[in-house]
């Protein structure tokens, strides 16, 4: 199997179909019929993943109806020649994977990439010296706030930051501006929150 399959396409253009036969294709490839308790698959919205789980899902009992040994679905085909299998023993084993999984929801893992990385960051709370009962702060605002305050919070222990911000305020004195570095450091973070902003920050 590769080790890399890479889907380059737009939107509407069949990615769904190529992942939910690449995840099939790992798990029916498999006589263990709990292969699925060690895949991972994570995508960016709820909404992908509600999809991802039911086409899957949707999938698998396409597979296992008899229906599929005599009018099989196209992604069923694809499996079959691709795993070199026969019809009976792809729909048994589609029986077995289903069964499987519909007695171990919570162990079916398609997950958004900040729902993993919450999942990661709580199991190891500890090492990271962060209590059990964190809460995931969603406001940037807030955040970036707390952000601006721990830079200027450095100012007099970091060399670097230190010097530009001195400068920085130096050039507003001359200006006859407003010294306090606070407001242009919040806006040049909320840049750094706008994709259309990304390509002049770079720039820069």
């Amino acid at each position: 199997m590769e080790s890399y399959v890479i889907y380059n396409a737009s939107a509407g253009s069949g990615k769904t179909y190529g992942l939910v036969k690449a995840y099939l294709k790992i798990v029916l490839n498999s006589k263990n019929p709990d292969t699925f308790r060690s895949l991972l698959a994570i995508t960016f919205t709820n909404k992908a993943v509600f999809e991802m789980k039911n086409r899957i899902i949707e999938m698998l009992m396409l597979f296992s109806d008899e229906k599929s040994l005599t009018q099989p679905h196209s992604m069923f085909t694809e499996l079959e020649k691709e795993l070199k299998m026969a019809p009976i023993e792809l729909q048994m084993r589609s029986q077995r994977v289903l069964t499987h999984i519909l007695h171990n929801y919570a162990a079916f893992s398609i997950n958004t990439i900040d729902g993993f990385n919450h999942r990661l960051i709580r199991n190891f709370a500890f090492d990271l010296h962060l209590s059990q009962f964190f809460e995931v702060q969603m406001d940037a605002k807030t955040i970036l706030q707390k952000s601006v305050d721990n830079l200027l919070a450095r100012v007099g222990e970091i060399p670097e930051i230190t010097q530009l911000l001195t400068q920085f305020s130096k050039e507003k004195i001359k200006e006859d501006k407003n010294w306090d570095a606070t407001k242009e450091l919040l806006a040049v973070a909320e840049m750094l929150t706008k994709e259309n902003h990304y390509q002049a920050l770079q720039n820069h």
